[in-house]
């Protein structure tokens, strides 16, 4: 598949992954009397990575994140040559995932972008008030754990075709986890675009969402080939007489 045509694959399922799950967080997370909470959000965002891997996974992979790229590039999954260039088509979906969504929601009288717009955040702009030391732990360990499910449901001896369902409910189950702390990143991306909308605040703080993913994306890309690689055969030296 052309770079081009994975180009556009990637633009269009960061797209999608930020419109659904932001979106649902800003349209449809405290919706008045009925909304869909924290578990509703985290359901969305596992929903939109699993049905674009299905979508556009045989085209481009299904990346959908800087972090997961650099993750898949230290694992020698992927070519370091090609990762600036998916980088920039996740980063260019997501500014226009969060564009639309942006109009939309400036179509109801009263919204207010500054109350954060899905933004990721820590200390006071933290949805739990975390400390900037919490945030960016949470976030490198949440990070090593999604790019290790990823690499094991996608590894050539793991049951084939069921890669997308692992880490779908694997993204799920951090969002479970990480929206009280930062809103959950785990997405340098996710966390730029909506943060572009946002200003002040949400920009002087995002160095965090891609620091901390990117550094916890690396570190599973090491550690997976020294706990799940192939085992050397040990040499035995030939009996002497």
């Amino acid at each position: 598949m052309s770079l081009q045509k994975r180009f556009a694959a990637e633009m269009l399922g960061t797209f999608w992954l930020v419109f659904g799950g932001c979106g649902s967080a800003v349209l449809a997370a405290a919706f008045p009397i009925l909304g869909i909470g924290f578990a509703g959000v985290a359901l969305a965002f596992g929903l939109t990575v699993l049905t674009m891997a299905y979508a556009i996974g045989h085209i481009s992979g299904c990346h959908l994140n800087p972090a997961v790229t650099v993750g898949l590039v230290v694992a020698k999954r992927f070519p370091a040559s090609e990762m600036f260039t998916y980088i920039l088509a996740q980063v260019i979906g997501a500014c226009i995932g969060a564009g639309i969504l942006f109009v939309i929601a400036t179509g109801k009288p009263g919204f207010d972008v500054s109350a954060g717009f899905a933004s990721n955040g820590y200390g006071l702009h933290s949805p739990g008030g975390y400390s900037l030391i919490a945030c960016l732990i949470t976030e490198v360990v949440l990070t090593f754990m999604f790019l290790t499910i990823i690499l094991g449901a996608t590894d050539g001896r793991a049951p084939a075709g069921f890669a997308p369902i692992a880490i779908g409910l694997g993204l799920t189950l951090i969002h479970l986890i990480g929206i009280p702390v930062t809103n959950t990143s785990v997405n340098p991306a996710r966390s730029l675009a909506p943060a572009l909308f946002v200003g002040g605040w949400a920009l002087q703080q995002v160095w965090l969402f891609w620091v901390a993913p990117i550094a916890g994306a690396a570190l599973a890309g090491l550690a997976y080939e020294a706990v799940a690689g192939q085992d050397r055969p040990v040499r035995v030296r030939p009996a002497t007489a």
